[in-house]
Formats: structure tokens, sequence, C-alpha cells
């Protein structure tokens, strides 16, 4: 591994290397070295792993399962601490653990080339967490089991998104990169609406002592612990595909020694390599930031939102599903179509005018009311959230060096969490400070303002264009 020069001292023969290591692995060369997609089959097979994931997401950790250790099982907890409460500081808890380890983990999946097996390792974790919350039952003493499972499973599913997310550049080529990336999260949005819909209808939906067409006892939450069994095979059965059809990372042929290190050693190969990514090309970093920023504000849309419509543009308690349905349908959509946006003219033109869109249409929802008004303003807004995520993961992955994705992708989850307070906190405060659940939004929009100001001098990657790959050291052709 090449170090700086001692302070002082010119650069002459370590920069070439430095060059060929960093600024020659780009994604321009990436099919001579990490192997060219091989058609719709690795792609499609790949999204799936995205289509099975957002039962962890959205069955277990945001609508049902959660909620039900909240309102049910720990209904009736004893002292003066809340299961809320547990139920944060534990998830608090998994995400130190994911932030702390996450950069160190990605490092060492592509040091030891065993991505794909980690990603199955991680999985089959997440999918065995979900598998025994069916012994959660609706007694507060089974609090805890739920709380470490559900601690757990979401440290593990965080963890395995990050080979997963280094593999786009192995079913993708620098000219499909921002397709391929919009089609996974489209994938995502579109798994959980339908498992949510199963779900709903098979086993919660109705009054009394059964429920939903089924008809699944209630006694001792039975029809919410089979909900969480569905979840575990559903994100199962659609994990397998990618374990098949993707092959596994190649050995880089350069070892940087993070195979070999330990935890303290991890760490200090990791503050190497940054310094070596800072040298070379420092838009890794200032993007890392800025989409940590941006991101953390594009979550809040969705946690808040449901709160807002009802509290703010009187949207019925049974139409809020709805919503949220049609938001992630419009968010798919936008996805997809600007993932081919993505490959013609580079992510940074499309995260810029996706955040700058949902400015507009978030400081509308603050002069407008009324449940016709946040239908109009509120879908057009969530039609821009999915693009800015693809984009982001096709913008990171355009610059990642070759055979670094999962150390690069480790740091993004890394950053992610680092700021993960910003959109909770200023939406609280807003609303505190001015005493109106509408100035909630403001909040927001100050942190989605911030995201994209720190972004705007972060230079686009490079495009391939005409069939030529450009260099990592030539004109791109969205300069940005």
């Amino acid at each position: 591994m090449v170090r700086s020069a001692p302070a002082g001292c010119a650069q002459t023969a370590p920069e070439p290397m430095i060059t060929d290591r960093l600024r020659g692995m780009t994604e321009a060369n990436a099919p001579t070295m990490v192997g060219q997609a091989a058609g719709r089959g690795r792609v499609t097979a790949w999204g799936l792993w995205d289509w099975g994931s957002s039962a962890f997401n959205a069955v277990i950790l945001t609508f049902v399962f959660s909620v039900y250790l909240t309102d049910t099982v720990g209904d009736d907890l004893p002292g003066r601490i809340s299961a809320s409460a547990w139920l944060g500081w534990t998830l608090g808890i998994a995400g130190v653990f994911v932030a702390v380890t996450a950069p160190i983990s990605g490092q060492r999946f592509d040091a030891s080339a065993r991505r794909k097996r980690s990603l199955a390792v991680l999985t089959a974790a997440t999918v065995v967490a979900m598998s025994l919350m069916f012994f959660v039952g609706d007694d507060y003493h089974d609090l805890w089991l739920g709380l470490v499972l559900l601690a757990f499973g979401s440290a593990c599913f965080e963890l395995a998104n990050v080979p997963y997310n280094a593999m786009l550049r192995q079913v993708s080529t620098p000219r499909t990169v921002g397709r391929v990336s919009g089609f996974g999260w489209a994938m995502g949005y579109f798994g959980g609406i339908v498992l949510l819909l199963i779900c709903y209808v098979g086993f919660i939906a109705g009054e009394g002592d059964t429920r939903g067409l089924l008809e699944v006892p209630t006694d001792n939450g039975l029809n919410i612990r089979l909900v969480a069994v569905l979840a575990a095979a559903w994100f199962a059965a659609f994990a397998l595909p990618v374990l098949f059809a993707v092959p596994e990372l190649p050995r880089a042929a350069t070892d940087s020694g993070a195979g070999r290190a330990g935890f303290v050693g991890s760490y200090r190969v990791l503050w190497r390599e940054l310094r070596e990514l800072w040298r070379v090309d420092r838009r890794i970093v200032g993007f890392l930031l800025a989409s940590a920023v941006f991101r953390d504000a594009l979550a809040g849309v969705f946690t808040f939102g449901a709160v807002l419509a009802v509290r703010v543009y009187d949207i019925a308690d049974a139409d809020v599903l709805l919503f949220g349905i049609a938001a992630n349908v419009v968010a798919a959509l936008g996805a997809i179509i600007a993932g081919r946006v993505d490959d013609l003219i580079g992510p940074k033109i499309v995260i810029v005018v996706s955040l700058g869109a949902m400015l507009i249409c978030g400081s509308v929802l603050l002069l407008v009311s009324g449940p016709m008004m946040f239908w109009v303003f509120g879908l057009l807004l969530t039609v821009f959230v999915g693009p800015a995520q693809a984009a982001a993961r096709s913008f990171l992955t355009r610059l990642s060096p070759i055979g670094r994705e999962g150390q690069v992708f480790g740091l993004y989850t890394t950053t992610g969490r680092a700021v993960s307070f910003l959109a909770p906190s200023l939406y609280g405060s807003f609303v505190w400070f001015f005493d109106a659940e509408r100035a909630g939004i403001a909040g927001l929009l100050v942190v989605l303002a911030a995201g994209l100001a720190v972004l705007l001098p972060v230079r686009s990657p490079d495009l391939v264009v005409g069939g030529e790959a450009g260099s990592a050291t030539g004109q791109s052709k969205d300069a940005g």
C-alpha cells in the first residue's frame, strides 16, 4: 500500500502507483475487471433481493411487527418506561453497532472476495430472526425477546445491504448502472406494497377473534406472529436467486491487508485507504457527506408523512394506508424512469432536480390545506424520492474504485447513520418552536436544502459516451 509522502517532499514515483490503483479502477473499465453483466436474468435476480428484503423493512420494522410489540405485547408493561421508549433505545443500539462495523465489514468482504457469501450469511441471519418472532406472544414478558430479535435482525439487515449495494457494478455496465439501480429500488417499493396487501387482507383486516380472509385467531397475537413467519419465508425465497445467478467477487490483484487484519487493524487499513481516496479523488468523501444529509431528509418524508396527513391535512385514518401505497407506487415509477435518465445525463443532475422539485412541492404544502391538496402535492413530492435514492446509489457506484465497493458502501451506511438525527430533530424542533405540526415540514425542508447545498460542489462521475469509456481524469459529460 502506497502512503503519503512526508511533508515537504515531492511525490514522484508513488503517484503513478496510486493512479493505477485508484484512478484507473473506475467504472469505465469495470467490465474487464469484475465481469460484464450477463443479461436480464442476472439483473432480475439481483432486483429480487430488493423485492424480498421489503419484508423486513415494511412488515417487520415499520408497519406490523414493531407496532405489535409496542401496542400489544408491551401495552401493560410495568414501570415508568414505555415499550416505545425501549424500542427506540434498542434500535438505537443496533444502529450504533451498524455504524461502527459497516465500513470495516464491507472492506473485509472485498478483501476476502466473499461478497456473495457475506450477503448469504447476513440474509440468513435476518430470516432466522424474523422466523423466531413467531415465539413473541401477547405478554409483556415476551417484549424483551421481541426487542432482541428486532435489533439483531435490523443490524444484520443493514449490514447485508453493504455487499448487496456493492454488487450493483457486477450486474450492470457503465452504460446501464443508473437504470439497474432504479430497477432495484422500484422492486423494493413494489415488493413491500404486495406483501403488505397480502398480510392485511389475509391476516389483519376485520374485527373480532379472527382476522383476514384466512380467519386467523388473534389469541396470543397468533395472526401477527404468522405474519412474521410469512415475511421470513418471503425474504428467503426472493433472496435465493441472486446467490445463484451472480458470481462471487474475484480476488483483488493487490492486497491491502484488510482480509488478515483484526478489529483494530481493520480501522488502520480503513484510515490509510481513506487518506488515499481523499488525496486522489475527493468526490467520494464529498458525496458521502452530501448524501448522508439528503438521504436523512428522504427518510423523514416517509417517517412523518402519515403524521402530517392526519394531523394537518385531515386525511382519514383509513385513507392513510391508501396514500402510503400510492406514494410507494409513484416513487417506484419515478425510480424506473429516472434510472434511464441517469444513464443519459448522469446521476448528479437527477439528484439535483429531484431535491429541487421536492423543495418546491414541500414549500407549497406549507401553504395549502385540505385532503385534496395533500394528495396532489404529497404524491408529486414522493415522485422524486425514488429517483434521488436510486441515483445516489448509482453516483457512488460510478465513483467507487474497482474491488472496493463494499468498503465505500460500508462508509455510505455509516455516514447515513451518523446524521440520522437531523430530520427527526429539526422536525420536532420546528413543531415545538412554532407550536404547529405544519411547521415540521419546514424542518424537513431545511435538511433537504442542506443536503443539496453540500452536493452542488461535488463534481459528477464521468460517463461512458458513444461507446468509449472515459477516464477518471477525463472530462465528465455532466461536469455539474
